[in-house]
């Protein structure tokens, strides 16, 4: 670990310690299927543990006779001889191998017990030899934060010790790690000392800059100021950041893309979204980070279309957790409403806003609220009937001939909802982060990858906290970072594809939030035959490199997207285009369905295309396990063969695509130039997509 190869201090074994061993397994097996807890037993199982300490049935056969012979044992001498025997054990058992978790465990466990006063000054003394012969062993730090704990000392106290094992080895991984555990949970506290985190970050700033300036190849003292400055970056409790519909929209709702035969959007003050449901439209909320809590009693929705109660709020998330970043709810308006032509006003406000948390379990303290308003544009059913016929759809663009009446222009300057936090509120942590950034440029190392990594990570930190609107830095920071990442590609080509990704983000975040960038990227769909999108607005990211999606919260509006031509390997993030209709992921490096799950969550979406990437081309898909599939229990395999014949073997042997396809609601799928296109499977997407019109350009229903 930490570059350190790991060294056996025993010598080998010959035929006859072998033998030996073998023997002494035997017996412990014997003795354990017989309950066998005497003496001469429990010696036996002794003498394995001081060979071979990682025999985790020893040492569960140990727990099983302590609580045997204990049981019903008053004698304070006899209880007291039983648990000086275990620890003794374990102590032979460490000086064999000091990084034996079942050796660790076992000693917790018989601590935990309580059966006796446990001997603090022992333990301690224990751990002062251990750290003594390896101050890095994170299995003695681990140990000693369960004694502390036992013994009650003050985190105060332990902080010190960090401090002082920190001024004798810089290089002390673990000692670092423990001093940012216990200072997270006296900052949280606010303890005596600790109520102000500026002071103490700046203290921090001091230590950690004495490690790196010492020695700069040593990665302990990174890793320690990559979490200091996510204690200077990040937002102690959750914010509202961006909605959709934004704060004051008018909203056009229509059954066609067109409104009395003009193209949609058709003044700059006015937000029209031609949805594919008649009536029905989603809120989003986006927020800074993970949260929960989110439903009619935290949100408030007031409007004339329905009553809050009947709202059911959703996490857009694909792990299950019940937290997401992103939350969602569906509007359905009645028909009488939609042959209106009123605008009817909607109010969504965080009421019990303090209810709403994140992971941390910190809580959201800023109310916010937005508003906007709908009206609805019928047509004849002839007209309705006409448009409702889709073709196939082809990506092709012309340029916006005016593009500041593009709908994602005009809205722009009003995705963001929280603008009580000006520049002011954020002046302590944008001057610690300038004076950070204008050090590690002093640093002029050119071949220090950790000096570059970290500058980035600073200027990307600084532009987070740049205040909206302000987009001068972020153009100017953007491209700093794009190319120190680019050296670092070259300087560590071993870490290629974790720069490749923070490459994107970067990317991405410049792209999208800046209005000039992401004009160049709104294209106009020029597609007459398809006249369910057909002079609609498509923000155009392809040919990018782009290995990873990052923050969609300023693009939420987007109803057609191309990414094709990049270097994708997953969707995560797209969950949140709650409008998403049409996207184009082909010519990518896609190569599972299961890494598509988050389009499940898309009930817009109708058309994809994920032609030319690597589905099929790896025997081996390692996420697969990572979703829900019947491989982790969290997906029935019998439901998937649910509404088909039983002699379909198709669905149960493809059971990733059965699933994701289960979910969607396409009308065009393009998959050629895949490895697992065939002609059974072509059959099997026909069945489990029943909506499904156009397959690879081909007429099917």
């Amino acid at each position: 670990m930490h570059g350190r190869p790991r060294k056996d201090p025993r010598p080998k074994d010959d035929a006859a310690k072998a033998a030996h061993l073998r023997e002494l397994q035997a017996q412990l097996l014997h003795n354990h299927r017989n309950r066998t807890y005497t003496k001469e037993a429990l010696a036996s199982c002794s003498k394995l543990l001081e060979i071979n300490p990682e025999v985790y049935t020893a040492w569960n056969y140990r727990k099983l006779s302590l609580q045997h012979n204990l049981d019903g044992v008053d004698d304070p001498d006899a209880l007291k001889s039983a648990i000086e025997d275990e620890l003794r054990v374990v102590e032979i058992a460490l000086r064999t191998n000091p990084k034996s978790y079942a050796a660790w465990y076992h000693r917790k466990w018989v601590l935990g017990r309580r059966l006796m006063p446990v001997e603090f000054e022992r333990e301690f003394r224990l751990l002062d030899l251990l750290l003594n012969a390896d101050q890095r062993n994170f299995h003695g730090w681990n140990y000693r934060r369960f004694v502390a704990k036992l013994k009650n000392v003050p985190e105060e106290e332990e902080l010190k010790f960090t401090k002082k094992m920190i001024d004798t080895n810089f290089s002390n991984y673990s000692a670092w790690h423990n001093r940012s555990a216990l200072l997270s949970h006296l900052l949280t506290k606010k303890s005596q000392g600790f109520d102000s985190k500026k002071n103490t970050l700046t203290e921090e700033y001091e230590l950690v800059h004495d490690a790196l300036f010492t020695d700069q190849s040593d990665q302990s003292g990174w890793f320690y100021h990559l979490w200091l400055l996510d204690q200077t970056v990040c937002l102690d409790d959750p914010q509202l950041i961006s909605s959709w519909p934004t704060h004051k929209s008018d909203l056009i709702l229509s059954e066609s893309n067109k409104i009395d035969g003009c193209q949609l959007f058709p003044s700059s003050n006015s937000r029209s979204f031609s949805l594919l449901h008649t009536g029905t439209f989603p809120i989003i909320l986006y927020f800074n980070k993970a949260v929960k809590n989110i439903d009619s009693s935290t949100v408030i929705v007031s409007s004339v279309f329905v009553t809050n109660e009947d709202l059911n709020w959703r996490p857009l998330s694909t792990n299950n957790s019940g937290e997401a970043c992103c939350w969602v709810t569906f509007l359905t308006v009645p028909e009488e409403n939609c042959s209106s032509s009123t605008s009817y006003p909607v109010e969504v406000c965080l009421d019990r806003y303090k209810d709403i948390v994140s992971s941390d379990v910190s809580d959201c303290k800023n109310p916010s609220k937005f508003t906007f308003t709908v009206a609805f544009r019928g047509h004849s059913l002839e007209q309705t009937s006409k448009e409702s016929v889709e073709e196939n759809v082809v990506w092709k663009y012309v340029d916006i001939c005016n593009p500041q009446e593009s709908p994602c222009l005009m809205s722009f300057d009003q995705l963001s909802i929280n603008e009580d936090h000006a520049e002011e509120g954020f002046k302590w942590n944008l001057q610690t982060l300038s004076n950070e950034i204008e050090l590690f440029r002093e640093f002029n190392d050119e071949d220090s990858k950790f000096v570059k990594l970290t500058l980035a990570r600073l200027l990307v930190a600084h532009d987070l906290m740049v205040p909206n609107g302000s987009h001068n830095h972020i153009k100017t920071h953007s491209g700093e970072v794009l190319t120190l990442y680019d050296d670092l590609m070259k300087l560590d080509p071993s870490h290629k594809r974790y720069y490749e990704d923070e490459q994107s983000v970067v990317l991405m975040d410049q792209l999208t939030s800046d209005k000039d960038s992401l004009t160049k990227h709104c294209w106009q769909f020029d597609e007459p035959t398809s006249s369910s999108f057909h002079c609609q607005y498509c923000l155009w990211l392809n040919e990018l490199s782009l290995t990873r999606i990052g923050s969609v919260k300023n693009i939420l509006w987007v109803q057609m997207l191309d990414l094709s031509h990049n270097k994708l390997r997953s969707v995560e993030g797209l969950e949140a285009l709650q409008l998403l209709a049409c996207l184009n992921l082909s010519n990518n490096q896609i190569s599972s369905f299961t890494a598509l799950e988050p389009l499940k969550l898309l009930s817009s979406l109708r058309v994809l295309d994920v032609s030319f990437n690597m589905i099929g081309a790896h025997a081996i898909d390692t996420t697969r396990y990572l979703c829900s599939s019947p491989l982790s229990h969290t997906l029935d395999a019998k439901q998937l063969n649910v509404g088909y014949e039983k002699e379909n073997t198709e669905v149960r042997d493809h059971w990733e695509v059965t699933s994701l396809f289960r979910a969607l609601r396409l009308t065009q799928l393009d998959i050629k130039g895949n490895a697992v296109l065939n002609e059974k499977f072509s059959v099997l997407a026909i069945e489990l997509l029943p909506s499904l019109k156009w397959l690879d350009g081909k007429r099917v229903r």
